[in-house]
């Protein structure tokens, strides 16, 4: 603990510290944390806290809000929060993780993504204190000459210490030389900002520890890596991402995010409620003790997640009725009201593979089949069990796969 600090300064302290350690996965190093820390508060000066975003998709979910909800605690404590949009980088991709080359995406598809992403993140941030920057502000005007010298910090025996890079060359897997300037842009970020303390998840470990490396070459201090958990994702196992259909979105409707969040595995509740909501420590250890006793039930306990992670995102009356709307269609089994409706242009006859693939509430013929043989779909509230069976549209058909996918197919007259 910092000697140098009046006791006043060292409650605030040991209160900061608790606060901001707390989740945390690492703190590389953790000294240099309570060094910033203690000379923040002893010289009233705020922290510079930084994340970095590639804008590669259009959507957040909360798989992303873990680190996003450590930034606002950084930020409830006075310190600035510097957002960073990679505008710049996000042109090539990060490669963390990946098994082969990223596909680059385009300026627009850059812009677009980038402002949804403030849009998002705004609900968990104050967008009126956070500093927001574009990263191609900097790495744009470099010169070959300073990408040269930029990429001299760097050996390759290191760069090939990176889980993703070292296995795509063992397995002779393509490495295009583009993907190495990623990790020295995400740095260079940091010296541009003379970042204080850098947030990722712990796949980013290295681009983090990167941006300490070329601090030190700059000449500036070097900033502290803390690192958060990734979410695992519905299935409870892989990681929450998109591309694997194993995910809550942060823009998902009330209904849909409180339904998706009931079908969190049980084991992994505790955890969503520690790393996705603002529940306290000593609730969630009552919480925990009550689900080891007995005392609680888990669907309630799930309920009472699925309703805060709805009213963060949409408020307390649009939780209530996503509530009861879940009460309604999957406790007591009736249909929604809210059914969608597509017009059926086919023959007045169809195959049920045929009608979900139109209704697009299957990716394709092959999972439709799936899907019956798993006893997951229902026609006018009656299951399905042969994939060769035909239906008369009539009047029309309200067709439902699994708990929440619902359509009324109306023939067109």
């Amino acid at each position: 603990m910092p000697m140098q600090l009046s006791n006043t300064e060292r409650a605030e302290f040991e209160r900061q510290l608790a606060i901001l350690s707390s989740g945390a996965v690492d703190i590389i190093p953790a000294d240099e944390l309570k060094a910033k820390l203690a000379n923040s508060i002893r010289e009233q000066r705020p922290l510079r806290i930084k994340l970095g975003l590639d804008p590669s998709a259009p959507d957040i979910h909360l798989g992303h809000t873990v680190v996003i909800r450590k930034l606002r605690q950084f930020q409830d404590l006075g310190h600035q929060v510097q957002l960073v949009i990679g505008d710049f980088t996000g042109r090539i991709g990060d490669p963390t993780g990946r098994s082969e080359v990223r596909k680059q995406l385009t300026e627009e598809q850059i812009q677009a993504n980038a402002r949804t992403y403030v849009q998002q993140y705004g609900k968990i941030l104050d967008m009126e204190r956070t500093k927001l920057y574009f990263n191609s502000e900097w790495l744009a005007p470099l010169t070959f000459e300073d990408v040269i010298r930029l990429a001299s910090a760097m050996t390759l025996a290191r760069m090939l210490e990176r889980d993703d890079f070292h296995k795509r060359y063992t397995e002779n897997l393509p490495i295009s030389l583009h993907e190495f300037f990623y990790p020295l842009m995400q740095g260079y970020d940091s010296v541009a900002l003379e970042t204080d303390i850098e947030l990722g998840g712990t796949d980013q470990t290295f681009n983090l520890l990167v941006g300490r490396n070329l601090q030190r070459e700059h000449g500036l201090a070097e900033q502290v890596a803390m690192t958060m958990p990734l979410l695992e994702g519905l299935d409870g196992v892989q990681k929450m991402s998109k591309s694997l259909g194993n995910y809550i979105g942060v823009n998902d409707a009330p209904e849909q995010m409180y339904g998706k969040t009931m079908s969190v595995p049980d084991e992994l509740m505790l955890r969503y409620y520690e790393l996705t909501t603002d529940i306290g420590p000593e609730e969630l250890a009552e919480l925990k003790a009550g689900l080891a006793d007995g005392s609680v039930h888990p669907r309630d306990a799930k309920m009472r997640l699925a309703h805060k992670i709805v009213s963060m995102y949409h408020g307390p009356q649009a939780a209530a009725e996503a509530e009861q709307h879940f009460r309604t269609v999957f406790q007591q089994g009736a249909l929604p009201e809210d059914i969608p409706e597509q017009i059926w242009v086919g023959e007045p006859t169809a195959n049920i593979i045929d009608l979900l693939q139109e209704a697009k509430l299957v990716p394709s013929r092959s999972e439709a089949r799936r899907m019956v043989e798993q006893g997951a779909v229902r026609v006018n509230e009656e299951r399905v069990a042969d994939s060769k069976q035909e239906f008369a549209l009539g009047s029309g058909l309200v067709i439902q796969v699994g708990k929440r996918k619902f359509v009324r197919l109306i023939p067109a007259e």
